[in-house]
Parts: C-alpha cells; structure tokens; sequence
C-alpha cells in the first residue's frame, strides 16, 4: 500500500515525557514497551505499511535508545544466533530493514510546529507526513494511508481526525469544517482545545498529518505562543487561509498512549490480539475480574 506522491515521514520524538514521570526521567517515553514492541514502532510500521521509505526522527538529549533501537545490534544478533533462535534473530535484523531513518536533533523543546521545522532541510520540496507515536491507531487499512490516499487524489494538506465526546474537545485541536463527503470536510479553521461550549465540532485532529512544502515558511513566521512554543496548529490555521486544506475520518480504534490510562488501555486490547498472548491473557483477566 503506497503513496504515488508521498515518500517521507516526520516522528517527533523529542518531548520530555512528562505525563509517565518518573518512568520516563532517564528512558524515552517512546521506547515504553506496548506489549513486545516501544511504541515508535508501531508508527514506524505504519508509516512503512503505508508506503513511507524515509523516516525523520526529531529527537533530543536522553533520546539514544531510539536510534540504537532501529540499527543492527552484533552482539545481540550473534547471542541469537548461537543459541539457534533464528525466528527471534530475524524479526531483530527486521527492524533496523524496515526504512531509511535519519536523525535530527531539536535542541530545544519549543513545539510540534519547530520539532517539523527542524526537518525542513531533508523533506525540500517533496510532501510528506507527520506521525505522533502517542497515538496508537489499531485499523485494518493504515491510519496514513488513509489521509494519503486523499493526499493523491489532488488535494491539500490532509488532518487525520475523530470525533470525541462533547466533554473532551478541550483536550484536543478541534475542526471548523464543511462536509464535502461521507467522512471528508474542508477545514475552515482550526480551534486549539476549545471549550466545550465554543468548540465548532466535535472532530479532534488526533496526530496524523499529509502536508505540503508550503507549510515550512508559515511555520518560519509563526510567532511562539505559550511556552515560547512554535504550534503546528497555529501554522495549519494560517495555511488552511491560503490553500485548500481537509480533514479526514480515520476509520479505526485509536488509544491515547500518552497518556497512563490510553496505555494501559491498549496494552490490554493489543495484548488479547496477540497469537501467543491472547488466550492465556484472556484467561487471566478473567479471573482478575471474579476477584
């Protein structure tokens, strides 16, 4: 499943993991284990599912484990290796196969919108995608490969986008938009976690972006808001102004793995999926709830 248009992918990963302290204090939050796998992972094999063969990781200090992850470990391959673990050794090998990844360091913690910018100078002139690890979207057709296929099909930049419960609006970037099909809109404008009473719908863009070029230069003007922090939703506003830009249903079940309660949440639900974990997992918590 691939993109005729979009070759590149941008994951931040450089924040500071501050909602699973004190987990996180000395261990990237995007290498907290999801059953068998840490969590970049699983937007790294989205990403490749969907076509993407260049990954962008914008990381920072602490963040190492993520790049010794995705690269080949000797040592570890040769232990495998020794002791006749060929299907273990292969799925290890797998994962530095799986795409081109290059690393950008983002010196300070100033926003999604400045974690993109950082990128500018290895996307160009191409479009391409950006994918939050946090959120976990478990779908038969890939996430982004849904938007891309909007992406393709000649329009602008693309949100990925779910509709919440009214009383969860302020938690999220909410869409003004006007419905052109089932599960398409146009994005009018773009409200940063408003109140429920003013919020303009009840789509919640929930971490999956197809942009353009055309977004790093309002990204450049786009003065720092609280923090000091660069939003990207401030600049897709703007460019939402400027081009045609839309929103699009992602059809799947999507766990907030940023936060405690989202994590376990999908722990449970990813580790009953499992081949070998599921039916003795399904067991246990069966008895959990007799208690």
């Amino acid at each position: 499943m691939s993109s005729a248009l979009v070759r590149k992918a941008i994951i931040p990963a450089a924040g500071l993991g501050t909602r699973f302290l004190p987990a996180t204090k000395a261990s990237p939050k995007e290498m907290l284990p999801l059953v068998d796998k840490p969590l970049i992972q699983y937007a790294v094999e989205e990403a490749v599912a969907s076509g993407i063969e260049d990954i962008i990781i914008i990381t920072g200090r602490g963040k190492r484990a993520i790049e010794d992850h995705f690269d080949r470990s000797f040592e570890l391959e040769e232990n495998l290796k020794g002791n006749g673990k060929a299907q273990l050794l292969k799925d290890i090998r797998d994962i530095s196969r799986l795409a081109n990844f290059c690393y950008v360091r983002q010196p300070e913690a100033l926003g999604l919108g400045h974690a993109v910018l950082c990128a500018q100078h290895l996307i160009g002139d191409e479009p391409f995608a950006v994918i939050l690890g946090d959120e976990v979207i478990d779908s038969k057709i890939p996430a982004l490969a849904q938007l891309m296929r909007i992406f393709d099909a000649g329009n602008g930049a693309v949100l990925g986008v779910q509709k919440v419960r009214r009383q969860d609006v302020s938690h999220y970037g909410i869409i003004d938009a006007q419905r052109i099909s089932d599960g398409l809109h146009r994005i009018v404008d773009l409200v940063e976690k408003p109140a429920p009473a003013q919020a303009p719908s009840r789509y919640a863009v929930i971490g999956r972006y197809v942009l353009s070029p055309e977004i790093f230069p309002i990204l450049e003007r786009t003065r720092p808001g609280k923090n000091r922090e660069i939003q990207l939703t401030d600049a897709l506003r703007q460019l939402a102004r400027e081009a045609p830009s839309y929103a699009k249903e992602i059809v799947g079940q999507r766990y907030d793995a940023g936060d405690k309660l989202g994590f376990l949440q999908a722990t449970v639900e990813f580790a009953l999926k499992s081949p070998t974990l599921g039916r003795p997992f399904s067991a246990y918590l069966k008895q959990v709830a007799r208690r």
